[in-house]
């Protein structure tokens, strides 16, 4: 089909990038209506806290997502941050994710609110670029009561960078309307690649930015001067070869349809630091919590890391991938406290985080009858796999009763408190920081 500037072919904008508007935000706004009207922000609110999202009532005060709370709350002293419900912005991602599937199946998620997706298959519908996306947009915005900016392009790297231009702007202290869907053309194209910071690249952060800067790269034109072995020296090999093939528009990435997630985990910035035996603890209810995920996937897991961050920001990881896979939250506890003991002691632990990856489907799963920890103590791994194979029966039973009652239907002597039944943080429990009256401290990540 032949195209003009204003409506492209498939061949002209083949890929398609949909990206939900301050969607945290968004969804606190809609569960509860009265924050509509007052600059809000979902993340932590204690000293530790984060933002995650605002919505543009705060964006005019110049607050912004991974900004701190502190910070945050000194530029707007009328913010409110709302602790964030995980929970909440998952299941309105399913159905974001379901609404584009009737679009096309050929979609790839990018986290819970952006997804990139390919429209050649389109073709034989005689549906159009520009048609699809303004359609697109519309049931978003009807069925789900979201706003996105839609992004069409040739290629990732500008379908991208058009779904951004695509949302609403501050200007002036003045919240602007965007276009809402936006096409590259190739003159577009041109003139982004002279204009654009490289901050706006993908992959560029403030780390990449400042190594960047040393070199007199400030602007995406720039890269196209530089001698990419020593931009490597700086970057990478792979992203010096990425960041000047994007400096001239290329970006061979496909789109990659993958529906099941690849890991999932509890990570948590504690209000006040951590050692010793409080830390040991924090990775039992870091162990309960991922166990719950898992269940309710139905799957096990292989594969267990451990991540800690000390006072001075600094972080070590260990993982180990296991012969069997592992849903008991003793079993994920003992091999978590194994990691643990394998880290350096360098002071008080800020945060602790443990993920679960290399998923095996639950009636799949087949135990060792022998298994040792590599270069460890055998007795924990050990107690790992007892707990594993011999607490099966009980654990469906838990399962059974906190499905049909709910969860604090039933508890473990350990989760038994003077107030009755307690049980560890949900997973997406306060995601962005600790709260300030919380002692345990709280961010979780899926």
């Amino acid at each position: 089909m032949n195209s003009t500037s204003e409506d492209p072919s498939l061949d002209e904008a083949p890929i398609l990038h949909v990206d939900l508007d301050a969607f945290f935000a968004s969804v606190e706004m809609l569960d509860d209506p009265s924050l509509r009207a007052r600059p809000l922000a979902v993340g932590g609110s204690g000293e530790r806290g984060v933002v995650a999202s605002v919505n543009y009532e705060a964006r005019r005060y110049g607050v912004h997502s991974g900004m701190s709370s502190v910070v945050a709350r000194r530029r707007c002293p009328d913010l409110v941050i709302v602790a964030g419900h995980f929970d909440r912005y998952e299941a309105y991602s399913r159905d974001f994710h379901a609404v584009v599937n009737d679009l096309t199946p050929t979609f790839e998620p990018l986290g819970l609110d952006e997804v990139f997706a390919d429209l050649r298959g389109l073709a034989r519908l005689g549906i159009r670029p520009l048609a699809a996306a303004r359609s697109l947009r519309e049931r978003v915005r009807g069925e789900l009561r979201l706003e996105c900016g839609v992004g069409l392009a040739r290629n990732k790297l500008f379908a991208k960078l058009a779904s951004r231009r695509a949302k609403p702007f501050i200007e002036n202290g003045e919240v602007r309307e965007g276009p809402g869907v936006v096409w590259v053309s190739p003159a577009r194209e041109v003139a982004w690649l002279e204009e654009l910071p490289v901050r706006a690249l993908w992959g560029v952060g403030p780390a990449t930015e400042s190594k960047l800067a040393q070199l007199g790269v400030r602007a995406v034109r720039d890269l196209r001067h530089i001698d990419e072995v020593a931009l490597a020296r700086y970057v990478g090999t792979s992203m010096a070869a990425t960041l000047v093939g994007f400096s001239r528009g290329e970006d061979p990435r496909a789109v990659v349809v993958e529906r099941t997630a690849k890991s999932l985990g509890h990570d948590q910035t504690f209000a006040r630091s951590l050692s010793g035996a409080d830390l040991v603890r924090a990775v039992g209810h870091h162990a309960a919590v991922v166990s719950r995920a898992l269940r309710e996937r139905h799957v096990v897991a292989r594969t267990l890391s451990l991540t800690v961050r000390y006072d001075d920001l600094s972080s070590v990881t260990r993982s180990q991938t296991l012969s069997f896979g592992v849903d008991d939250p003793d079993a994920i506890a003992a091999l978590g406290e194994a990691l643990l003991e394998s880290i350096p002691v360098r002071g008080a632990v800020r945060l602790l985080g443990l993920y679960a990856s290399s998923f095996v489907a639950r009636e799949a799963n087949e135990v060792q009858l022998r298994f040792a920890w590599p270069g460890g103590d055998a007795s924990s791994s050990d107690d790992g796999r007892r707990r594993q194979v011999g607490r099966e029966a009980l654990r469906d039973a838990v399962d059974e009763v906190r499905a049909r009652f709910g969860v604090r239907a039933v508890a473990r002597a350990s989760e038994l408190g003077s107030e009755g039944v307690r049980i560890d943080r949900q997973r997406g429990d306060a995601p962005f920081g600790p709260r300030p009256d919380d002692g345990r401290g709280g961010a979780s990540g899926p």
